[in-house]
């Protein structure tokens, strides 16, 4: 897939990165060249130029575009405005935007943009997550649902994965284990060790249960 970022601030910027990171094809676009100097040793491209029409959004190659990432946070009409444009003229492009406050969220949904995030916000309820949360959250899928990493309980260690039946024990299921900083896949067959670690998919609640049954 082809990604394209507009607005190169912190969130941009970082996104770009983690893209490329991802050995994703990324072109970068902002109109502060002090913005692109710092992303073009890593994106694929990086242009400076404003988008404010649909000529803008077609000089950039928008046709070759999968989706497109627009980062702008200051100028929130300029956001708005190439939101609309390639919703009503690219149809074939996915639009992630960022808004920074709930109307510009509540605009660009009307839009029928494909994502609104609002980062700050976002990353606010993730930390509050891994804060408040007993056991080492890996992913959290939906505010009820998280793949987590927990300590193995003493009367586990030596038994197979079969012979604990974790999913109608205990409602959860284990999907690999963490042994000396490394991801292990297993099977039924795996005999757990004192030493791992394992990573359990499942309901926040019934991974905490088992958590705390270990202690």
């Amino acid at each position: 897939m082809k990604f394209c970022i507009i607005g190169l601030g912190r969130f941009g910027k970082q996104l770009a990165k983690s893209l490329s990171e991802l050995n994703a094809e990324v072109l970068a676009i902002d109109s502060d060249e002090h913005e692109i100097a710092g992303v073009h040793n890593y994106v694929t491209q990086a242009l400076c130029t404003e988008i404010i029409d649909t000529a803008s959004l077609e000089a950039i190659g928008i046709d070759e575009i999968d989706v497109v990432i627009i980062g702008i946070g200051e100028n929130i009409a300029q956001s708005i405005l190439i939101a609309a444009i390639i919703k009503k003229r690219f149809k074939h492009v996915k639009v992630v935007a960022r808004a920074t406050s709930q109307t510009q969220k509540e605009i660009l949904d009307l839009l029928k943009v494909d994502l609104v995030v609002r980062p700050e916000e976002e990353t606010a309820i993730d930390l509050a997550d891994m804060l408040s949360s007993p056991f080492n959250n890996l992913a959290r899928l939906s505010k009820t649902f998280s793949i987590g990493l927990i300590g193995v309980p003493p009367e586990f260690v030596s038994k197979k994965i079969k012979e604990i039946d974790f999913y109608n024990n205990y409602k959860v299921n284990c999907i690999a284990v963490k042994r000396d900083k490394e991801f292990i896949t297993i099977n039924d067959n795996y005999t757990i060790l004192d030493y791992d670690e394992l990573v359990i998919a499942g309901k926040n609640d019934d991974i905490l249960a088992l958590e705390t049954n270990k202690n």
